[in-house]
């Protein structure tokens, strides 16, 4: 025992002499380099000493680049690396310019680095490639962006913009108020009397881009993951196409998502070098890993909520292929979502995958409002995206949804949203409602996903429109009661009897003044006896019954074709067609119905087979339900094209001409075809009633 003791001592002593010898010969050799100019690096095992007894005396009160304190609050954006150690986001920027991706605390190689976009255009104007068409002056790094903990780093509004003048701003929203018949008879009392009360806003004379108009913050918060690989250059072209059709006082954020969401591009104003910036960070996108749809929309509301100073208008576009990989657990909320007036417990349920600033959490019942603050316009491409999912984003957030079966239409999809975005002309939009005779109650309002209230026993009503773009129309329809004229003394004055008084209100979108329109007064004749005249029907009445009853139909036959019994679904189709073209309107040749014609007939061909159904049917449904509830403009189906009797898109009885014109961009670009699109045209005229 103690012989193998002194053999194990011995060794010891001799593997402590080698160690010390190899010690002074690595000290000479640094003494010799240090004579000759020569700075030779610490051994590795120096470095992680130093390392580990920096990184113990940095604490995460102190940025270890300045020793400044880490304290939030104070004014300085902090970053935190994936090894944990925190930073002055100014600090590693500047650190990690020129490519260094070593922590300088814990030496650690990072994967992900803090990107900061460039001050300046000028700075990168030695680099003048050219991707998919599009100039641009700088590559950004195409590793993933990494926030800071104060997220918003927007570029600040322009100081120097000047309200417009008066001649281009504050004009009057126009008010149109008709009733189904003029002339009710005096001895009749009426339960359920239609009245039409619309809204028409004031016209764009120039080019939207051009004109003094409120400046828009935009979020786009694009699909990146593995599907898209065959896609991404369409979508990068369109995307390129909307910040090249934005002025120098819209802000523009663009927010990418696969398995988790990342902001690439933070807030700023599209002029110059913001413009190029941009391009070049949508050019450097690439794809890769699952879809978690919940997390970009997050990331995308969190853009808006968190500005320091804010445009007039702000609105998300989202865009995906697939479906919510990474949260399976809610593909059953999706589901009848199309359902949402009639049935708020879906909204309920699908309420905690959406940020307060889409959707409020109010629980209330009935027609409590729903305060809308950041509309979301959703688009889904091809057969494999997830509708139901896209539709209720939209609805509950007060955007639209649109269909795009081919991403070929990707572009002229865009254009069509942002032709209406950057034409907005009013905001807070409220029409009231006033009944002026005793007896006449306001009973119900059909007035589609817009807010409506009802007041006093239904002597007054508002309805909230939100947003208008220009010349853009909303129509509602308000039923009211009427009682049987009083006969006896002063009867000859009851000969006319005044319904409704409706009033308008809103504030300008440029000036932010609040404008009031001229009121208008429904009022109708109470005759003993009806004449021919008073038999007429009002035309846009009964073409805005169709419309609501259309709508109404392909509803119905959508909850049938959910539950696989389509032959149900293709028979409402099909009576409603009938009675469509048995209508007053329909007869007199009126271009709404025709297309709500086309509508159903497309509609009915998508719900052949539960196949084709599962394949298109359901988003193209649920797209034409969300323009009908929000009368508003959507791409749907196979083609943006719109042409005057071709296809079921060939009269879109929503789009205004600021939307035209930024499609017939789009085409011209695209080399597709420039021909402008007919537009319904909307007169006052009567036809006899029908016994």
């Amino acid at each position: 025992m103690a012989s193998a003791w002194r053999k194990l001592k011995k060794s010891l002593i001799m593997k402590i002499s080698t160690h010390r010898d190899d010690d002074r010969r690595r000290s000479s050799s640094s003494s010799s380099s240090s004579a000759n100019g020569i700075v030779s690096s610490p051994s590795p095992s120096s470095v992680s000493r130093l390392s580990y007894s920096f990184s113990f005396r940095s604490s995460k009160k102190t940025c270890a680049i300045c020793l400044g304190s880490l304290k939030k609050g104070e004014g300085q954006a902090i970053f935190t690396a994936e090894c944990s150690h925190h930073f002055h986001f100014n600090c590693i920027a500047t650190n990690v310019q020129h490519g260094n991706r070593i922590c300088p605390i814990c030496r650690s190689e990072w994967k992900d680095i803090p990107f900061q976009a460039p001050g300046s255009a000028n700075d990168f104007r030695n680099n003048n490639s050219t991707i998919l068409g599009f100039r641009h002056n700088w590559h950004p790094p195409s590793l993933p962006v990494l926030e800071t903990d104060q997220f918003s780093l927007e570029e600040p509004l322009s100081a120097t913009h000047v309200a417009p003048a008066p001649s281009t701003c504050s004009q009057p929203i126009t008010i149109k108020a008709l009733p189904e018949f003029p002339a009710v008879l005096a001895s009749d009392a009426v339960s359920k009397f239609p009245v039409l009360v619309g809204v028409s806003a004031p016209p764009f004379h120039v080019d939207v881009r051009h004109f003094n108009r409120a400046p828009i913050d935009l979020v786009a918060v694009l699909d990146v993951s593995g599907s898209m690989s065959g896609k991404l250059s369409l979508l990068k072209r369109a995307v390129c196409f909307i910040i090249q059709n934005l002025g120098p006082l819209d802000r523009v954020s663009i927010v990418t998502f696969s398995s988790s969401a990342r902001r690439i591009f933070p807030l700023r104003r599209m002029r110059g070098s913001g413009q190029d910036d941009a391009i070049s960070a949508v050019n450097a996108l690439s794809s890769g890993g699952g879809t978690n749809i919940a997390e970009g929309l997050k990331k995308g509301v969190r853009v808006l909520e968190e500005r320091h100073e804010q445009n007039p208008i702000a609105s998300i576009m989202l865009l995906s292929d697939g479906h919510d990989t990474l949260n399976d657990d809610t593909r059953s909320l999706y589901r009848n979502v199309q359902n949402l007036t009639s049935n708020p417990n879906y909204s309920l349920q699908y309420l905690y995958l959406l940020p307060a600033s889409i959707c409020s959490r109010n629980t209330a019942s009935g027609n409590e409002a729903r305060r809308l603050s950041i509309p979301v316009h959703t688009f889904g491409f091809g057969s494999e995206h997830d509708s139901n999912a896209m539709h209720a984003i939209s609805d509950l957030s007060g955007g639209t949804y649109s269909f795009i079966e081919t991403v070929d239409n990707l572009q002229d999809a865009f254009a069509r949203c942002i032709g209406g975005l950057l034409s907005v002309v009013a905001q807070d939009v409220r029409l009231t409602i006033q009944s002026l005779s005793r007896g006449v109650q306001i009973g119900s309002i059909h007035s589609g996903r817009y807010k409506n209230e009802i007041f006093n026993l239904g002597q007054k009503a508002t309805i909230d429109v939100g947003s208008l773009y220009a010349d853009e129309e909303k129509e509602f329809l308000v039923y009211v009661s009427i009682p049987a004229s009083p006969r006896g003394e002063g009867e000859a004055k009851l000969d006319h009897m005044s319904l409704l008084e409706v009033l308008c209100s809103n504030k300008d979108s440029t000036s932010s003044e609040i404008v009031e329109s001229r009121r208008e007064r429904v009022v109708i004749r109470r005759p003993k006896v009806l004449s021919p005249t008073d038999k007429m029907v009002c035309l846009e009445v009964d073409r805005q019954k169709n419309r609501l009853a259309v709508a109404d139909a392909i509803a119905t036959a959508q909850r049938m074709a959910e539950l696989g019994i389509l032959d149900h679904a293709q028979a409402v189709l099909s009576e409603q067609k009938t009675t469509l073209l048995s209508s007053v309107s329909a007869q007199a040749g009126d271009d709404l119905c025709k297309w709500l014609e086309k509508e159903l007939t497309e509609t009915a061909q998508r719900m052949a087979t539960l196949q084709l159904y599962e394949q298109s049917g359901r988003a193209y449904v649920l797209s034409g339900l969300s323009s009908h509830s929000w009368q508003r403009a959507t791409t749907r189906g196979h083609s943006t094209t719109i042409l005057p009797g071709e296809g079921a898109n060939g009269i879109n009885s929503y789009e205004t001409p600021s939307m035209i014109s930024m499609v017939s961009k789009s085409q011209c670009l695209n080399g597709g075809p420039s021909q402008q699109p007919q537009m319904v045209t909307k007169s006052c005229s009567l036809t006899p009633r029908h016994k």
